[in-house]
C-alpha cells in the first residue's frame, strides 16, 4: 500500500486511510469510512486507522474490520440508588454540553427489575478510544462498578431496562455524506 506523502502528518491522527484495491486515500472521518463500506461499489474496502503520526511522515496504523463499523460499543456505569444514578447521568449530561463528544452517542439512566441502576452511553465502536478519553478528559467519575464493550451492550438490550431518562448527544462533525463523499473519493488526501 503506498500512502501519498502527507504535510503535518499529525493533523491525520484518528482520521483513516481507504484502501479502494490499489488507489488509497487518506484522511476520512468514521462517519465517512462507514458510509462507503455500506455502499455497493466499496464494501470491500480495506480500512486502517491512523494511531500516531511522526514529523518525518512516517504513519503507525491498526487495521479496522468493516465489522467495527456496523456495531455498537458501550460503558455502562452501575449504582445500587436512585439519587447516585441520576447524578452520574447528569455529571455526563453536564460533561457533553461542555465539551462535546467525539461521536454521536445515546445516554440512558435504567433502573433494573432489581432495583439496580445504570447510566448507558452507546454509541459507534470505531470510537471506543475516543469515548474513553473524553470521559477521562473531563474527569467522569462514578461510585459503582463499569463494564464496557460490544458485548456489554448486546446484554444490556436483552434485560431490557426500564429507560427512565434518554438524551442523545452531538458532535462537532465535519463529515461529507452522499455525492459529496464519493465526488471526492478519487483523491488521494481528503483534508
Amino acid at each position: 500500500m503506498k500512502i501519498p506523502k502527507l504535510q503535518k502528518p499529525e493533523k491525520y491522527v484518528g482520521l483513516y486511510i481507504f484502501d479502494f484495491g490499489g488507489q488509497v486515500s487518506v484522511g476520512f472521518t468514521a462517519e465517512e469510512v462507514a458510509e462507503l463500506l455500506e455502499s455497493e461499489k466499496y464494501k470491500d474496502g480495506k480500512v486502517y486507522k491512523i494511531h500516531r503520526a511522526y514529523p518525518d511522515g512516517r504513519l503507525e496504523l491498526n487495521g479496522i474490520t468493516a465489522d467495527t463499523f456496523q456495531l455498537e460499543a458501550g460503558m455502562f456505569f452501575y449504582s445500587d440508588d436512585k439519587a447516585t444514578a441520576k447524578g452520574d447521568y447528569n455529571a455526563m449530561v453536564k460533561l457533553a454540553v461542555a465539551a462535546a463528544p467525539p461521536c454521536r452517542a445515546k445516554v440512558h439512566l435504567a433502573q433494573y427489575n432489581d432495583e439496580h441502576f445504570v447510566v448507558a452511553i452507546i454509541y459507534p465502536a470505531e470510537y471506543d478510544n475516543e469515548i474513553s478519553q473524553w470521559l477521562l478528559d473531563g474527569q467522569y467519575k462514578t461510585a459503582g462498578s463499569a463494564e464496557g464493550g460490544i458485548e456489554a451492550v448486546q446484554r444490556y438490550y436483552q434485560q431490557q431496562p426500564e429507560i427512565l431518562e434518554r438524551h442523545q448527544l452531538f458532535n462537532q462533525s465535519d463529515s461529507r455524506t452522499g455525492l459529496e463523499l464519493l465526488e471526492n473519493v478519487r483523491f488521494a488526501v481528503q483534508r
